[in-house]
């Protein structure tokens, strides 16, 4: 029946279309000696006209199939194989054949090159066959036992040969590269377990003996020895404290006032202040409390390996509140680059507030506040002393170091600012704590001389610029047996004068020059 006026379908229209051109080129296009394939007929209930319709689409299917065959492929095709039985292959918008081709075993293929040259493969001999194979080099090595490919010519004897020896070789080589390394391993693991029983053995000496009678044996030569051997880290942070001392007589309450006003200072700092403001105020004397903001900045370069210092890491606040109070607690110092590592190796082995404690009586030292408060008159006689040592124990190291006008405090001021703490393994450092908390401010410039003994060849073979670089970043695989022997043969006296003897020389000397270079008084 006819579509009501202005409603078309246009489904029906287009398929009326197809069915027209279809009628026009279907008979034209069958193929050679063949008809057009039939449709089965439509069930009863469906119109004449629909199955009519779909019939002729089939068979125009067909036609056009033929036709293409026919026009472009004039050759019949082979008929497809069918397909193996495997697992099918895959590609990104689905399914492709499966490989006809699959890889073969090794079995397979050795089976197949026996098969068409005849020759047997002979295992080796049981006495010849490769053992120990944890020590066969993991690489493509072993490649060059095997047979080469069936399409390539098979190896000469000779070549075979070649091939065996060579292999050998690179297996004995790494044999003997795993067997060094094992028994490396071996001394360092007895090494280690050597010094943890002398820790716990020595342990037991410092907690029932020594400390609870320390200021009766803390001076004797057993506890002394012990001291040198390096304190056992659960009485290391104990016996710093009763080291450094209290001679500012701090409290734990004194500690949460200046902690409170750091807290109140930070906030102000962020309320009020600019950037540049606080860069101001921090390069200020009269203002040193400013530089509160500052330590932001240094807290993140502290011990950065470790992870625990930085923001978010559970030390972070801690270092920051010990460092913020001390700064408000000695607004004369303020803070000081280098800090951050002293308070933060306090921190590691004392509660907060002892942590406190020890580190604002540490910095109180003479060696100590001379250098943060940036006292150059004092600073250059530190370093004057410690000349004097170098040359009386390495002469040689000290004449190359004066050929480059190399002088001390292009080395010696990060390694005491820092006590080490920066320029040598953290528990190396703490080695030299323990020792520092003992002898005080000589053990310092020990310290420092017995590094360079201990790298004196190669500081010998080095320029201007190569000695700075090393010395500021020194290598990570020393060891405290190395460095406290090298330290041990340093020999602190010149001239039967002891570091606290020259010191006060040059002191006096020093205060004399003043005296005569001081203008003469008006008449």
């Amino acid at each position: 029946p006819a579509a009501p006026l202005g409603f078309t379908d246009e489904k029906k229209n287009s398929r009326n279309t197809y069915e027209v051109s279809r009628r026009r080129s279907a008979p034209e296009h069958l193929p050679h000696g063949g008809t057009a394939p039939t449709e089965p007929a439509p069930p009863p209930q469906e119109p004449a006209e629909r199955a009519r319709h779909r019939g002729g689409i089939a068979g125009a299917g067909s036609s056009f199939a033929e036709f293409f065959t026919r026009n472009f492929f004039t050759k019949r095709t082979k008929e497809l194989k069918p397909a193996v039985q495997s697992a099918p292959g895959w590609k990104l918008f689905g399914k492709v054949p499966p490989r006809e081709n699959l890889p073969k075993d090794s079995k397979i293929i050795q089976q197949e090159y026996e098969a068409r040259t005849g020759r047997m493969y002979k295992p080796p001999p049981p006495s010849s066959r490769r053992k120990n194979i944890e020590f066969e080099p993991l690489s493509t090595t072993a490649l060059i036992l095997e047979d080469r490919p069936a399409n390539l010519p098979a190896k000469s004897v000779e070549e075979a040969l070649r091939h065996r020896q060579e292999y050998d070789e690179m297996v004995a080589e790494a044999k003997k590269r795993e067997i060094k390394e094992a028994h490396k391993r071996k001394k360092i693991m007895r090494e280690r377990f050597k010094q943890e029983e002398n820790i716990a053995s020595a342990m037991v000496i410092w907690v029932n003996e020594i400390l609870p009678n320390w200021e009766g044996m803390r001076a004797t030569r057993r506890v002394r020895e012990l001291w040198w051997q390096g304190l056992p880290p659960s009485v290391r942070g104990k016996v710093w404290s009763l080291a450094v001392g209290n001679e500012l007589n701090i409290t734990p309450e004194l500690y949460e006032i200046f902690l409170s006003r750091a807290k109140e200072r930070w906030k102000s700092f962020s309320e009020t202040s600019s950037e540049n403001d606080i860069e101001d105020a921090g390069a200020s004397v009269a203002d040193r409390e400013a530089s509160l903001e500052l330590i932001k900045l240094d807290i993140s370069r502290t011990f950065p390996s470790l992870y625990i210092f930085q923001k978010g890491g559970p030390y972070h606040d801690l270092l920051h509140s010990v460092l913020g109070a001390y700064t408000c607690y000695r607004p004369d110092v303020g803070y000081v680059q280098g800090m951050s590592f002293i308070a933060a190796v306090l921190i590691l082995n004392l509660e907060e507030a002892d942590a406190f404690i020890a580190f604002a009586n540490l910095l109180n030292k003479p060696c100590q506040l001379a250098f943060f408060r940036v006292d150059h008159s004092m600073m250059l006689k530190y370093f004057a002393a410690f000349e004097v040592f170098f040359e009386e124990n390495l002469p040689k190291l000290f004449l190359h170091f004066k050929s480059y006008s190399l002088t001390p405090d292009i080395y010696l001021i990060d390694w005491i600012f820092t006590l080490y703490s920066k320029s040598l393994p953290l528990d190396l450092a703490c080695r030299v704590w323990d020792v520092f908390c003992r002898d005080g401010e000589e053990f310092l410039f020990r310290t420092g001389l017995g590094i360079l003994r201990l790298y004196e060849d190669i500081l010998l073979q080095m320029d201007f610029i190569h000695i700075a670089q090393f010395l500021t970043k020194l290598p990570e695989d020393i060891t405290s047996e190395k460095l406290f022997s090298c330290i041990a043969a340093i020999q602190m006296q010149n001239s039967n004068k002891k570091w606290a003897q020259v010191f006060a020389s040059l002191m006096k000397d020093n205060k004399e020059g003043d005296k005569n270079h001081s203008p003469a008084p008006k008449s």
